[in-house]
């Protein structure tokens, strides 16, 4: 089954996510961003995310990182283009349970701020992992959904 549910410009509602859609997205450990550059070069990563019901929001961590977080591929597209994809899918080799998520939307990086501080305290709620990393000193993803496609078992 498929669904797509959008948002216009001249809209500021959040999208309505179905329970089955939301459950999809609640209980995904990894999502997959895909940002591109101001000459739409694709670049797609694996990261973990939390959403609040109506933004996604994803740490610059402590994980190790060859160049600074400035200089991550990531940040400098969202800079450079702030239109992204986020997928979250359920696999299993029963095809007949396969599902997947896709949001688009406009992605911001925040330094600090009230919403870089809810982003911190959801992101530490979900993965223990960040409740010993400094991610309220780093910067932060914040991605506004603006369409939603769904396909499989939700």
């Amino acid at each position: 089954m498929r669904q797509q549910a959008k948002v216009g410009a001249q809209h500021a509602a959040p999208l309505r996510f179905t329970p089955l859609t939301s459950r999809l997205i609640r209980s995904a450990r990894v999502a997959h961003l895909a940002t591109a550059d101001a000459h739409g070069q694709p670049h797609v990563i694996p990261i973990c995310f939390v959403f609040d019901g109506k933004y996604f929001y994803s740490p610059i961590d402590e994980k190790p990182k060859r160049v600074t977080s400035r200089r991550l591929k990531r940040v400098k597209n969202i800079q450079e283009n702030a239109q992204v994809a986020l997928v979250m899918d359920h696999y299993e080799e029963d095809w007949g349970k396969l599902a997947y998520v896709l949001v688009m939307g406009k992605a911001r990086v925040l330094q600090r701020g009230a919403k870089h501080r809810k982003g911190v305290r959801l992101l530490r709620g979900k993965y223990p992992q960040y409740r010993t990393m400094r991610i309220d000193r780093l910067p932060l993803i914040v991605i506004r959904p603006t369409r939603m496609t769904s396909w499989g078992a939700i």
